[in-house]
């Protein structure tokens, strides 16, 4: 099935032919800094730039070629592309600047829903604060006009719905200020547009957007730095109506997300193929754990389903105590195994036929897909040279770049960048610290570093039934967040003994396989003059201080952005804030994906208190919190979460008038505080005791690093219901299908009954747990057995059943997963298994081994506020 030629030492072949050193093997540029904007060809200007600019990057020099104006329209969504747009709410607009600018300025005030938001609520007395429903995100102050052309808060959130007028405002309400943002989430409907005119501010860059003012036809005023700007000619002509004259009706400016088709002056290299490359552990460990059976199936499944064109590329490397690589050029008539052991001065044995093009060679690669599982089988290597193989794959994959995809089961142990194992169970608990937090080599952070400058991200599966140094590994915090790649992890994998970690590996493959991706990405954020970015939070590489560079970009992470007030915002009544994304699609074209949020900017602490938004504010701090953990220490970290609940509410009290002195006393939009923070520091990234390995603390903190605000929140805050007295009461009906509402319950003990069932959403897992005297119709109609006691102890999925409460409890549980791209371990608990200590661990409101329960935390913060 394959041929195999082992090449013992590097000197044996002259096939390598790239530098060792990082740039000098590729063709790209390393001028990032002037990305997206500054002296890029995408900040293009149609007009010439102006004498004594700001202190910006000088526009870039090219001209668009001339072509006439054209909107894409694409006939219905690919996976491979941006969906086309919908409608381009033409009734949000009105012509010229006398009735936007009455639109930015008059807010339309909601008097009852802010009264409602400032309602003082006595905590202590107050227990069920939780919302029976899940609570629709804030939404901003604004006019019905400026609110219909808005962005979505599934893409686009802040802290502070109301934004403060000057930073003392903002440290009197003891608040965070940043944004969250989901830049290249899945859409339905996007509106893709192609022109050889992308109108920007000549000032500050930025897009034209909803929230410009055209002071008359041929002007238009920036709503960021309040520069005049000329309409371009191109500009005036409307595609929609296919009328001239009216340039407040493109688009661009009714529509807050847009995506641009750019030309091939924006970028710095002709555009990149698709390029994947498969690294597989085959040590004897991996072997066992059956994950190459699960993988090989996954890809040969979804082969015809990568994003790509005729270009896209392929390629695999394996390691164990060697690393081995595999012709797949067209013509062979198999594949052929070249193996490198010379793992201290690692080669490329050949250039020319180890990424190949899958079109061309699809049968050698079908075939060794077939034959890569039973290759290893009877293997004894026990070493793993990771560190050699990946460098081996930045040889082979930086004159391209691409994604690399790294399946890994056991610590490296040979070569450069071997780890030792460091973590001793006796350490865990203690309170103070948490130590090994850090990497125990900068081997591959500095391998991280030469990834990124040549466009290489690193995607991480970590399949472990042991100890794995994930801190020192720096695949986690090096590899794949500079690479803005993705890690995942699963604890105990093995494809018989750990069916649900199996059953999610499957199905995490396929979405991972699937998904649309972006290549050799660069992503700028702007904002109002005034404001300033301070911090990012995320999996990239900072090139320059507000310009991030993303290797890969997919629709599954998310950014967290820290901001300030530099300047008084008194002289306007918006704030606006725009992240502009550019990219290579695997299709091979430059597009810049655009967001815009607008708020409204108020004088008055109460109006900033009504404001919050406290799902932001908690992914926000936990963000913080994990920088904090790292740099300083974990003790440091849970200390700034609770001050942060004591000092906004002090500063809540000290400014609030009739607050009861005795009490508790928060803001109605901030009753949730305390419970999220709480929640925060049971987290395994941040929490004590000794039930948390380092490997579950340090992916814990990844995913708080990168995941988007809806799984944050999820993990933070899990979602429970009961689930075995469903009625079609309030339910929802979803295409001509009833999906019944049962109510949030509290995350207490509680709240559970023996007579119950009860689902728990974690996002990343669901549990059932079942009570000992639930009802055996619903053991009989929706578990598909007899009686409580013959519920199987590792039960994966719930059947599908002709009976009523199945299909109403399938049918719930399939809503619950329609927001959410990678499919949850699912498991069915009973209530006397092992097993449901994990399930009981996420009843945040419970005392823990070493936490408060919320009450007694809610004392604690009693406590310290009268100190």
């Amino acid at each position: 099935m394959y041929s195999k030629i082992v090449f013992p030492f590097s000197f044996l072949s002259g096939g390598d032919s790239s530098s060792t050193t990082t740039g000098s093997a590729s063709p790209v540029p390393h001028s990032y800094e002037s990305l997206e904007g500054g002296s890029y060809s995408a900040d293009l200007a149609t007009a010439p730039p102006v004498a004594g600019p700001p202190k910006q990057a000088p526009p870039f020099g090219y001209n668009y070629p001339t072509m006439p104006p054209g909107y894409q329209q694409s006939p219905a969504p690919r996976p491979d592309s941006s969906p086309s747009h919908g409608g381009y709410n033409p009734a949000g607009f009105q012509p010229y600047s006398q009735v936007q600018v009455q639109a930015l300025g008059g807010l339309s005030g909601v008097p009852e829903l802010e009264m409602e938001n400032l309602r003082p609520v006595n905590l202590l007395q107050e227990r069920n604060i939780l919302s029976p429903k899940r609570s629709p995100p804030p939404e901003p102050k604004l006019s019905s006009d400026l609110r219909k052309v808005n962005c979505s808060p599934d893409t686009f959130r802040c802290t502070l719905t109301n934004i403060p007028q000057t930073q003392a405002l903002l440290n009197k309400a003891r608040l965070p200020l940043g944004l969250m943002l989901h830049p290249f989430r899945d859409l339905t409907q996007l509106p893709v547009i192609t022109s050889n005119t992308i109108v920007r501010c000549r000032s500050c860059r930025t897009y034209i957007n909803p929230f410009v003012s055209f002071l008359d036809q041929r002007r238009w005023k920036c709503n960021l730095c309040y520069r005049v700007n000329d309409v371009p000619d191109e500009f005036m002509y409307n595609p929609v109506t296919r009328s001239y004259g009216e340039p407040h009706k493109r688009p661009e400016v009714q529509n807050s997300t847009v995506e641009f088709i750019a030309s091939s002056d924006y970028m710095l290299r002709p555009p990149q193929p698709a390029v994947y490359l498969f690294v597989l552990d085959v040590s004897h460990n991996a072997v066992e754990s059956g994950y190459l059976n699960v993988f090989c199936q996954s890809l040969l499944d979804n082969l015809d389903k990568l994003p790509g064109d005729t270009r896209t590329r392929i390629g695999f490397v394996t390691f164990d105590s060697t690393v081995h690589f595999y012709n797949l050029q067209e013509g062979l008539s198999q594949p052929q195994m070249l193996v490198v052991s010379d793992i201290d001065d690692i080669f490329i044995p050949t250039h020319d036929s180890l990424l190949v093009n899958l079109k061309e060679s699809k049968e050698l690669v079908q075939d060794l897909l077939g034959a890569l599982p039973g290759m290893f089988t009877h293997t004894r290597e026990t070493h793993s040279a990771l560190g050699a193989a990946l460098q081996a794959v930045y040889k082979l994959m930086s004159p391209t770049g691409g994604r690399v995809s790294v399946f890994q089961t056991q610590l490296p142990s040979l070569g450069p960048g071997l780890l030792q194992s460091r973590e001793d169970p006796n350490l865990r608990s203690g309170t103070k610290n948490v130590q090994h937090l850090g990497p125990a080599t900068d081997f591959y952070k500095k391998l991280a570093l030469d990834c990124s400058g040549q466009q290489i991200g690193v995607d991480l599966f970590l399949l472990s039934s042991q100890y794995s140094d994930l801190a020192s590994l720096e695949l986690l915090c090096s590899m794949s967040k500079y690479s803005a790649g993705s890690v995942f992890y699963y604890p105990s994998f093995h494809h018989l003994h750990n069916t649900a970690q199996r059953l999610k590996f499957q199905k995490d493959l396929q979405r991972y396989l699937t998904r649309k991706i972006g290549f050799e990405a660069v992503m700028r954020i702007r904002c109002t003059k005034g404001l300033s970015i301070h911090t990012f939070h995320g999996n990239f590489f900072v090139r320059s201080t507000d310009l991030l560079s993303l290797a890969n970009v997919n629709p599954d992470s998310g950014f967290a952005v820290q901001m300030s007030i530099e300047e008084s915002l008194a002289d306007t009544s918006l704030a606006c804030f725009q992240a502009a994304l550019l990219y290579t699609s695997s299709k091979g074209k430059r597009r810049i994906r655009v967001h815009t949020l607008c708020l409204p900017v108020v004088s008055q602490l109460n109006e900033v208190f009504a404001g919050a938004d406290i799902q932001a504010i908690t992914c926000l701090l936990a963000n913080m919190a994990i920088d904090r953990s790292v740099s300083s220490s974990l003790s440091d970290a849970r200390d700034a979460l609770v001050n942060a609940v004591v000092d906004c509410l002090s500063a809540y009290r000290a400014n609030g008038s009739n607050l009861q002195p005795s009490g508790l006393v928060a803001p109605s939009a901030l009753r949730l505080f305390p419970l999220y923070v709480l929640a925060l520091l049971k987290q395994k990234a941040l929490r004590t005791g000794t039930s948390t390995r380092l490997d579950e603390r340090v992916f814990s903190m990844c995913e708080f690093k990168s995941q988007p605000l809806h799984q944050i929140m999820k993990m933070v805050h899990p979602d429970l219901y009961r689930i075995d007295n469903m009625t079609e009461q309030g339910a929802l009906n979803v295409n001509d299908n009833l999906v019944p509402q049962p109510a949030l319950l509290q995350l207490s003990a509680e709240k559970l009954s023996r007579e119950g069932a009860f689902l728990m959403d974690c996002g990343s897992v669901i549990y059932i747990w079942v009570g000992k005297c639930c009802d055996e119709t619903f053991i009989r109609d929706v578990l598909g057995f007899p009686s409580y006691a013959s519920i199987p102890a590792s039960m994966t999925e719930v059947p599908e059943l002709q009976t009523l409460y199945s299909e109403r409890t399938r049918s719930f549980i399939s809503w619950l997963l329609e927001s959410r791209t990678f499919s949850p371990a699912f498991h069915v608990l009973k209530d006397e298994t092992a097993a449901k200590a994990s399930f009981f661990q996420q009843l945040v409101e419970d005392r823990t081994e070493s936490a408060f329960s919320y009450y007694e935390f809610l004392l604690h913060v009693q406590q310290q506020m009268s100190k």
